[in-house]
């Protein structure tokens, strides 16, 4: 998580996590409770963009250890050239990323309205959105959420990268 705090802290100027203070706060970083408890990432970007002062938020799951700042970096560069209002990194298949991505406040109507309908599975959000997708080397969004993934993941990554 620190590593992927870092990443962004370099791309955005900024970090703040969405999610429970009590379970981490031990971070040292700023951390947000979901407005709307029990709604996955649709609740988090929901609550990230009701609570940012800018228009262009960038969102990154915090389980992706092989993100890098380069790739944030063209992420934010293409959303602010893009008229779209969600510009994600997308998958080696093609498919955006939406846990990977740059979100406009113009997404808040839709996400609440998702939010409210139960239609929580971001990847259909973004495509209602109108996403742009950026591509990114596969290796950045790499998702690791086990001990096993872990050890896959670091037997797969070169070690200076790990």
């Amino acid at each position: 998580m620190e590593y992927v705090a870092d990443a962004v802290r370099g791309a955005a100027g900024a970090v703040v996590l969405i999610g429970d203070p009590v379970a981490l706060i031990h971070l040292g970083l700023p951390v947000l409770r979901d407005e709307i408890p029990g709604c996955g990432p649709a609740g988090g970007i929901y609550t990230a963009l009701r609570a940012s002062a800018t228009d262009w938020n960038l969102v990154v799951a915090c389980d992706m250890p092989a993100v890098s700042g380069g790739a944030l970096c063209e992420l934010i560069n293409a959303a602010e050239k893009s008229e779209s209002d969600c510009v994600a990194a997308a998958s080696p298949d093609g498919r955006p990323e939406p846990l990977c991505a740059v979100y406009h406040r113009r997404c808040l109507p839709a996400l609440e309205r998702a939010i409210k309908d139960k239609r929580l599975k971001m990847r259909d959000l973004v495509r209602e959105m109108g996403v742009s997708v950026v591509a990114v080397a596969p290796a950045v969004l790499a998702n690791v959420n086990t001990p096993d993934e872990w050890s896959e993941f670091e037997s797969a990554v070169p070690e200076e990268a790990s």
